[in-house]
């Protein structure tokens, strides 16, 4: 017979007690909550009764046809409504939900009452979500302030460099020949003033203290990238009035370095009258003189890259390098290609292509700093956000870069 000791005895004991305090607090609280669920009902019907009878009231006096339980259709669909809408209102208090997502409680019939597509029914309790990122247009940069020169000055307005283009005489004399005066070359200089350009967009003040963004950093990104594509654009086709002076902007002359004036940019034939040709690019390679080769490239757009792309030679290889991994700079004829959709495209008479040293070819000339001031005073209850910098650019070395033209 096994015995039992006092200890696990009362232990048991213990158990029994918890449990039966368990199910009398369980079935308390079921009570209460039959008991406030059958209130809470009386409440809504009692609060829906009233409409009920008014319904009816309604429909009797419009005469309607009825249906065989002696209501008018109309009336009982209206009836019906209602019934689910009280249905609705039980379960959304037994849920004990408040920001329920639509549907999640309600059968079939109860979501009819209900919508996402009209706010009072239920599509104010419906947010949208803001993303984290913004889908942002990207532009084209200009490479052309990458591959020049650029030097900032911090006083003037102008930047200038002496130019020696010049040469002197050298001459073979016997020992006893007399000697005579030669030449004496003279020295230039280039000058490259700053011009500026400024953006000033406006916003409101509140516009400011409320926004989810920050807009001053928004617009601050905003204008930065439009100056860099304004001054690509320039030096490469700028007037040069109140604007850097752009490079295909300088005239052209077909004779080599050694005859041509200087500030004037050698122009070599494609060699074919609406097309560029294998032998036009390799006569464009060897126009640019040796000193000027190492560290040269090509610029042009990519309607023109993609007409290049397709060119072979003798033996039908094409001339066009891919680069060795995805991403990589092409090259044309051992030299690397930069894209610059500002390049004109090609058609009769056109310079599509330029290659050259375009560091030793053009320079770019900044004034430091680059302002943004904010004006909350001028145009209240507006902001305007003034931002400006000065820059200019200019033909430095005329017999570093080559243009193609278009031509037979």
């Amino acid at each position: 017979m096994k015995r039992t000791n006092a200890l696990e005895t009362k232990s048991v004991d213990d158990n029994d007690d918890v449990y039966s305090a368990i199910d009398t607090l369980t079935k308390s609280v079921n009570d209460a909550l039959a008991g406030i669920e059958k209130k809470m009902g009386k409440i809504v019907d009692d609060a829906i009764s009233p409409l009920k009878e008014d319904l009816t009231d309604v429909m009797k006096k419009q005469n309607r046809p009825r249906a065989p339980g002696g209501s008018s259709v109309q009336g009982n669909e209206d009836i019906a409504v209602a019934t689910i809408e009280a249905k609705a209102v039980r379960s959304f208090l037994r849920s004990g939900v408040r920001n329920f997502v639509p549907g999640q409680h309600l059968d079939q019939d109860e979501q009819k009452a209900m919508s996402v597509g009209s706010d009072p029914d239920g599509g104010y309790t419906v947010f949208p979500v803001l993303s984290a990122g913004v889908t942002k247009k990207i532009f084209d940069q200009s490479p052309l302030r990458r591959l020049s020169d650029v030097v900032t000055i911090t006083t003037g307005d102008a930047w200038e460099e002496p130019v020696d283009v010049d040469d002197l005489d050298a001459v073979w004399v016997g020992e006893t020949q007399s000697r005579t005066e030669t030449s004496t070359p003279q020295v230039g200089v280039l000058t490259v003033p700053v011009h500026e350009i400024y953006a000033m967009p406006k916003v409101s003040q509140r516009m400011l203290d409320d926004s989810s963004w920050n807009i001053s950093q928004w617009l601050e990104s905003k204008i930065s990238d439009k100056f860099g594509r304004s001054e690509g654009y320039a030096a490469l086709l700028g007037s040069g009035v109140a604007q850097p002076r752009g490079l295909l902007t300088y005239a052209t002359d077909p004779a080599n370095d050694i005859s041509r004036p200087w500030g004037t940019v050698q122009r070599v034939p494609s060699g074919g009258a609406t097309a560029v040709t294998a032998d036009g690019l390799k006569s464009t390679v060897w126009a640019l003189r040796a000193p000027y080769r190492l560290g040269a490239s090509w610029l042009m757009n990519s309607n023109t890259a993609g007409s290049i792309d397709k060119l072979k030679n003798a033996n039908g290889d094409y001339i066009w390098r891919d680069g060795m991994t995805s991403g990589a700079q092409p090259s044309l004829l051992g030299y690397p290609v930069e894209i610059d959709e500002n390049m004109p495209d090609i058609s009769a008479g056109t310079l599509p292509i330029a290659f050259g040293n375009f560091k030793k070819a053009y320079i770019i000339v900044d004034k430091a700093g680059y302002k943004l001031l904010q004006d909350p005073y001028t145009a209240k209850p507006y902001v305007l956000l003034y931002a400006y910098r000065r820059t200019g650019g200019g033909l430095r070395n005329s017999e570093a870069v080559k243009f193609m033209q278009i031509t037979a």
